[in-house]
């Protein structure tokens, strides 16, 4: 059986997409897209790639996800599935690259600093 593979990564959260040719349900760590993605928005994320592409309906997507919460977790799932969706057919790159879908999105959270209470934000200054 045919199928493609990858991975895709958004903040620290790590999702390994199969992209199997199929009718186009998408499987989330066991659990229907809408069971799993509650919101709109962010099933309208994941099903980004396929519509720019006009594959929508024409794979079923089976993805394991951890780490990091709902947003982070939707576009590490955009990412594989762009990653995928290019090893199944390399001529996709153009469209898939001007949506900025094959970007992997570099910014992570701050660390804490010391003598702060977050990583920006200072303690009240006192003058007396």
């Amino acid at each position: 059986m045919e199928h493609y593979d990858a991975v895709g990564r958004r903040k620290t959260a790590v999702a390994r997409v199969r992209l199997v040719p199929g009718k186009g349900e998408i499987i989330v760590n066991g659990r229907p897209l809408l069971e799993y993605f509650k919101r709109e928005t962010l099933k309208m994320i994941i099903e980004q790639p396929f519509e720019i592409t006009n594959t929508k309906g024409k794979f079923d997507v089976y993805a394991n996800i951890t780490g990091g919460g709902l947003s982070g977790q939707a576009g590490a799932l955009r990412l594989g599935i762009s990653r995928a969706l290019l090893q199944w057919n390399p001529e996709l790159r153009p469209e898939l690259r001007a949506a900025g879908f094959l970007t992997r999105d570099p910014r992570e959270v701050e660390r804490k600093k010391y003598g702060q209470p977050k990583a920006r934000k200072r303690f009240q200054f006192s003058k007396r």
